[in-house]
């Protein structure tokens, strides 16, 4: 799959100063016809889980070719390693190996898997910066890639494409009409709660639109909410600042108030720990 001049950067580095910039300067260096775009750079502060998951929430929907850069790296100038993934969809994600890949593994799947050779690919007469990776290896790396400079196999040698370090991802199951899920993230400015329930899986317990769904999370095994909600199509089917179960922009169950934030009105989280439950009911409030 050859590369189509795109690189999208992400980080968690904010647009306060001018870490940003000096990435884009290294990448349009590399080449000024390169089309350069970003995913965000407000993932919170080295939070790797959040990094993986604003990948998979963008990734598919670009061309294939398209390079991503993705800098979320607390461990910068460890031994962890640095990579450059061709995805089965045909992109290219070029990063720390620290877990960001975990969702893409998941879902996209790694077709090649590269270790890049940072004494090699880095940026000229930066040997002796160890701390801003994110301009000197990855943004050079990225934009060398993107422009056709270099392939896959000049970045580095090739490692087994299953191996990426990613964390542990235990997907959503059904047992008995109950389904069983995660918070994976929260819709950053709606406060909206997005699982890793599929669509098709959610079909299986029977809710229809119009109809309650019994929904209850727990915070290692503390049950921090509990509720009969009703699935909606959209926010308005319920009354402003009513909640909803409904199917996220990405085809997973998310669970939102109406015009209002929810993650904040009921002090929940999103991650692993962060378990959340589906059952069919027949309305609001009853008696299990």
């Amino acid at each position: 799959m050859k590369t189509n001049g795109t690189v999208v950067f992400q980080s968690d580095f904010g647009l306060v100063d001018g870490a940003v910039a000096a990435m884009y300067g290294v990448a349009h260096a590399v080449s000024p016809d390169l089309k350069l775009y970003d995913l965000t750079h407000e993932i919170p502060q080295f939070d790797i889980w959040e990094a993986s998951y604003r990948l998979i929430q963008t990734v598919e929907y670009w061309a294939p070719g398209t390079v991503f850069v993705s800098v979320v790296d607390p461990g910068v100038g460890t031994d962890r390693k640095s990579v450059a993934v061709l995805t089965k969809t045909g992109h290219y994600i070029v990063t720390p190996d620290n877990g960001t890949l975990t969702h893409v593994a998941q879902t996209l799947g790694i077709a090649e898997r590269h270790e890049i050779e940072e004494a090699e690919n880095r940026l000229k007469d930066s040997q002796h910066s160890y701390t801003f990776h994110g301009r000197d290896i990855y943004a050079y790396t990225g934009a060398r890639l993107a422009a056709g400079l270099i392939n896959l196999a000049g970045i580095g040698k090739k490692l087994l494409s299953d191996d990426s370090f990613v964390h542990p991802y235990t997907p959503a199951i059904i047992t008995g009409g109950v389904i069983e899920a995660s918070v994976d993230i929260l819709d950053a400015r709606y406060g909206s709660l997005w699982t890793n329930c599929p669509r098709d899986l959610f079909s299986e317990i029977g809710v229809k639109y119009g109809e309650y769904v019994g929904v209850r999370i727990t915070h290692h095994g503390r049950i921090v909410y509990g509720n009969d909600l009703k699935y909606g199509k959209s926010f308005s089917d319920v009354n402003v600042g009513a909640t909803l179960v409904y199917i996220n922009s990405l085809l997973n169950v998310g669970v939102a108030i109406n015009q209002g934030n929810f993650a904040k009105a009921h002090d929940v989280g999103a991650g692993r720990e962060w378990l959340i439950r589906f059952e069919q009911t027949v309305g609001p409030w009853s008696i299990r």
